[in-house]
């Protein structure tokens, strides 16, 4: 495509690693222009029975992590009017109760894009995009996918209006939009997924 990557190691949950981390693309390109937080976890477990460790597994990566690597790209942002996209959930705007540490770190992950919003204005816009249910069964992490997972996915097809399970590039098209579109856009929490939210 005539294009070149730079791939950089980050566990951001560490604040050390996410310093280094956009030190390096720094160094490498001298500028910083657009942040997607997309890292995240997801969780399974019964309320009464979640552990703290489980609680903190997810919240340390889905809502500590976007925070960490925002404040240490906020100077490099600022200065090149640039974007912060954060990748939430439907699970952030509804309860699912079997994974309620899940959902309770992308919804708090949802108001830390609209505070970033206020805190970070003028000079950056700050989005949030909230993926619905996303088919990844043709990716290689899931070619071992469970029948009782594609019986599930075919569930969440079936009650989504627009009759599909999103794609992996639903979403791309969704944070390309708010990486090149109006800065004037700030604060959202865009769901993409199919109507599935409304029923």
């Amino acid at each position: 495509m005539g294009r070149s990557s730079f791939a950089v190691e980050c566990d951001v949950r560490s604040e050390p690693s996410v310093r280094a981390a956009i030190t390096a693309v720094i160094a490498k390109f001298g500028r910083l222009d657009v942040l997607v937080n997309n890292a995240a976890v997801f969780g399974s477990a019964a309320l009464e029975s979640l552990t703290l460790d489980q609680w903190d597994a997810v919240f340390e990566t889905n809502t500590r992590g976007p925070f960490l690597v925002a404040r240490e790209a906020l100077p490099h942002l600022r200065t090149a009017q640039g974007r912060i996209i954060n990748i939430g959930s439907l699970g952030g705007l509804r309860a699912w109760p079997g994974h309620a540490h899940y959902c309770a770190s992308k919804a708090a992950l949802h108001m830390l894009t609209e505070a970033m919003a206020k805190a970070f204005a003028p000079e950056v816009s700050v989005n949030c995009v909230a993926p619905g249910w996303i088919d990844l069964s043709d990716s290689a992490a899931t070619q071992n996918q469970a029948s009782g997972d594609r019986g599930e996915a075919a569930r969440f097809a079936a009650k989504t209006p627009m009759r599909r399970n999103g794609a992996a590039g639903d979403v791309a098209q969704a944070v390309l939009f708010f990486a090149t579109g109006p800065s004037f856009i700030t604060g959202q929490v865009l769901p993409v997924d199919g109507g599935l939210g409304l029923s």
